[in-house]
């Protein structure tokens, strides 16, 4: 789990560096935010999964509720 995590994230920022590069060569330098911001967001979105059973695994650790 932990170097497949890496290459996902690894993969999404360069695929969004394409797209920002095709749009900027493409004269749609206004859409190149947008995409960015998506990209940020799908990441975030799969550490705070992570985040997420990181603090239920603590949780079942220390038989906490």
């Amino acid at each position: 789990m932990g170097i497949e995590i890496i290459l996902k994230i690894a993969g999404i920022g360069i695929l969004i560096a394409v797209v920002n590069q095709v749009l900027k060569y493409t004269g749609k330098e206004e859409l190149t935010t947008f995409t960015t911001l998506a990209g940020v967001a799908i990441v975030l979105l799969m550490v705070l999964d992570l985040v997420s059973e990181l603090f239920s695994s603590v949780s079942s650790l220390f038989n906490l509720y």
